[in-house]
């Protein structure tokens, strides 16, 4: 009996460092959930601070109009007049003089092969040269020379805009009644284009007229993931949950450059965006979403080309931050959506 009180002291006296060790972790994770806190609370304030206003719809007076074929200036037509074509093609361009050629023979080849098969069907391609330093607007004009600038525009802009910036300006020069947005490099078979106007049609009826459909290459994940470095898989994935967690659910890949609207979709959104560079596409889709657009993602023929602008860590890292800022922006009323506006 008289070993007893010995053997409780030494339990006690065990029991108490670990009891001492669960205080200890629960005061970091306190601390830690906090500084957490403390930290989205300043990202937020910072976010709302920087945040720009809606850029300007605004363009330069060089920017007003085109060369027609025969070197004359012509003005440009507006996304708020009525359509006369039944497609136009936005591609935008910056630095492409070697790239665009390929591109431009595929699309004009598969263009003109419809419009023979069907008369009735009308189009145009709008080459936005998004102030190149080469020779990409001479490169793009000599298609409109050979198939005539009621086929072929090309717009070039007086300083760089970015991507979205260059795509906005070409839609809001459009004729169209359907608008693809295609990249310069032509990743993906021109022809798919059927597979995105199917994927339209099937979102009908379309509420005012407003839908998009998708390019994807989410098809292809599996393989791309094996002839990418385990880091770039990493970036990929975490770009992914990024997009899904802050701004858009249900579209597996929101960065591929192939993308159809209605009319309607497209000036609305379009008119919306406020980030101009790599991310346009999130916040693009996440303005549809929060305006009920319905939108269809569609798998695509896509084979990476070489001349790749995108610098995979620092492009990844700064579309990361674009991502939460996006979110945050709108969370904190620094970006609200508005109604359609019009191009000054």
């Amino acid at each position: 009996m008289g070993a007893l009180p010995l053997v409780c002291r030494c339990g006690i006296g065990r029991a108490a460092p670990a009891w001492r060790m669960a205080l200890l972790l629960l005061q970091l994770a306190v601390l830690g959930a906090t500084l957490a806190a403390a930290a989205l609370v300043l990202i937020s304030i910072v976010a709302f601070i920087t945040a720009t206003k809606m850029p300007a719809l605004h363009r330069h007076e060089e920017e007003k109009f085109f060369l027609n074929a025969r070197g004359q200036k012509e003005t440009l037509p507006s996304i708020w007049d009525l359509p006369t074509k039944q497609l136009s093609v936005v591609v935008p361009s910056y630095n492409e003089e070697k790239r665009l050629p390929v591109m431009m023979d595929e699309a004009l080849s598969y263009l003109e092969k419809r419009q023979k098969r069907d008369p009735a069907f009308t189009y145009e391609v709008i080459v936005v040269d998004d102030g190149s330093k080469d020779q990409t607007s001479k490169v793009a004009f000599k298609y409109c020379q050979k198939y005539g600038s009621d086929k072929v525009r090309v717009m070039t802009l007086v300083k760089n805009r970015g991507k979205g910036g260059a795509i906005r300006m070409g839609i809001f020069s459009s004729r169209g009644e359907k608008i693809l947005m295609a990249d310069a490099d032509g990743a993906t078979k021109f022809p798919d284009v059927e597979k995105l106007e199917k994927g339209l049609n099937d979102l009908q009826p379309w509420p005012n007229q407003m839908a998009i459909a998708c390019g994807s290459r989410a098809h292809l994940e599996k393989e791309s993931i094996a002839q990418r470095s385990y880091f770039r898989t990493l970036l990929m994935y975490g770009f992914h949950f990024l997009v899904w967690f802050l701004c858009v659910k249900g579209i597996r890949d929101t960065q591929c450059g192939f993308k159809l609207f209605t009319r309607e979709a497209a000036s609305q959104t379009f008119s919306s965006l406020h980030v101009e560079r790599w991310a346009f596409d999130v916040e693009l889709l996440y303005i549809a979403q929060c305006f009920k657009i319905p939108i269809a993602e569609i798998a695509v023929n896509w084979t990476e080309i070489e001349g790749s602008k995108l610098v995979p860590f620092w492009s990844w890292l700064q579309m990361g931050k674009d991502l939460l800022f996006i979110r945050l922006r709108y969370m904190t009323g620094a970006w609200r959506l508005e109604q359609t506006r019009k191009m000054n």
